[in-house]
């Protein structure tokens, strides 16, 4: 399937990305194959075959919760560079500060 330079600079639009000709030039090529692979893919007769949204069955790696003794706040902010009301101050990175 064919993807022409316009299609693929308004993608890089949409994901502000700046693409020189020579980008542009070989996602169209790398686009134009996965499309003709998918379109492989979609003659493959599915009939019968439950959908799945993982290849291979996942079961959860995640180990149960625990209750446990957790730290003194005093001792977690001995260290900090700045601290107030039992947290920890941090620079404003993100807003108007006023």
């Amino acid at each position: 399937m064919k993807i022409s330079t316009d299609e693929v600079l308004h993608v890089a639009q949409l994901a502000r990305l700046k693409l020189d000709d020579e980008a542009v030039g070989k996602f169209s090529g790398q686009v134009a194959d996965i499309l003709d692979y998918v379109e492989t893919l979609n003659q493959v007769d599915t009939t019968g075959i439950t959908p799945t949204s993982h290849a291979i069955s996942l079961t959860n790696a995640l180990r149960d919760d625990k209750p446990a003794v957790h730290l003194d706040r005093e001792d977690v902010l001995a260290n900090a560079p700045e601290k107030g009301e039992g947290a920890f101050i941090v620079p404003r990175i993100i807003g108007d500060p006023s």
